[in-house]
């Protein structure tokens, strides 16, 4: 797991940590059940304070993306319907091979318009 704050960024330390955890379990970078660091230990490493990354995995628990399981610690739970996690999979799969190929953003997205409209028959 990799995470980086940014202090001149506009949005909250916590909220950064929220922010990237999530992305990260929904693409994919953290599967189910990868246990997460403690609290102490996350704030640690970022040099954040403890209740700064608490109130992320406070969050992070209501959004339903990681559970705690008392003692044992924090995992990233299974969120979202199985074919949601499919498809996040495959998208971020795709992004990973356009940008490898040199794709701008753009153009990745056009391809993927295109790929969308003519399954499901539309335009």
């Amino acid at each position: 797991m990799t995470l980086k704050i940014h202090i001149d960024d506009s949005a909250p330390p916590y909220e950064q940590v929220r922010a990237q955890i999530s992305e990260q379990a929904r693409g994919g970078v953290l599967p189910v059940g990868y246990r997460l660091p403690t609290v102490r230990g996350l704030a640690e490493s970022l040099g954040l304070a403890v209740n700064t990354v608490a109130k992320a995995y406070r969050a992070l628990e209501t959004d339903g993306v990681i559970e705690t399981r008392g003692r044992n610690g924090t995992f990233v739970a299974a969120a979202g319907s199985a074919a949601e996690r499919e498809a996040a999979v495959a998208a971020q799969a795709y992004a990973d091979r356009v940008r490898r190929l040199g794709l701008a953003e753009e153009e990745a997205l056009s391809a993927v318009r295109d790929a969308v409209r003519a399954a499901y028959g539309a335009g």
